[in-house]
């Protein structure tokens, strides 16, 4: 009976030590996935952080040239507020409450055809076209070149996540 005892007794300790050991092997297995996560998690941040550093620098830049009349406003307005609306931010601001004349001219001339599209009017619908454009820029004009002053120092909420 004692043999039996002292067999039992062995075979829970040795039981004991393999579960110990799967139980440890498994910890260091939990805890690398999840510095490798944390550290997946940084990169990423990272990443998206110069994405948007990126994103603001190409909103000034934009901003200065329709300042400086080296971009037509039609133009601007539409790279300007297509770079905000794909800005990476949860939440996403209301640009348009911020902005709204640049806003206000780009839902007039966003779906104004360009590249081959404008290429394959008329002479006479592009004239159109550029005449109604040119109508809505000096309607929009003033209150845009007064909101490029604050999109020329433009910086995004939320990039210090």
């Amino acid at each position: 009976m004692e043999a039996q005892s002292t067999s039992f007794d062995l075979l829970f300790v040795v039981l004991l030590f393999v579960g110990g050991l799967i139980i440890v092997g498994l910890g260091v297995y939990a805890g690398r996935l999840i510095y490798m996560v944390k550290n997946q998690n940084t990169q990423q941040r990272h990443v998206r952080n110069r994405r948007i550093e990126s994103m603001q620098s190409s909103i000034q830049t934009i901003a200065f040239a329709m300042q400086q009349q080296q971009c037509d406003l039609s133009e601007g307005v539409i790279r300007i507020c297509r770079l905000l609306e794909s800005l990476p931010l949860d939440p996403l601001p209301d640009y348009r409450e911020h902005f709204p004349s640049t806003h206000a001219l780009f839902d007039k001339v966003k779906n104004y055809p360009t590249h081959e599209a404008r290429n394959a009017l008329s002479k006479k619908e592009r004239r159109s076209q550029d005449k109604e454009r040119e109508q809505f820029e000096s309607e929009y004009e003033s209150a845009i070149l007064k909101e490029t002053e604050q999109l020329r120092i433009f910086e995004a909420l939320e990039t210090k996540q």
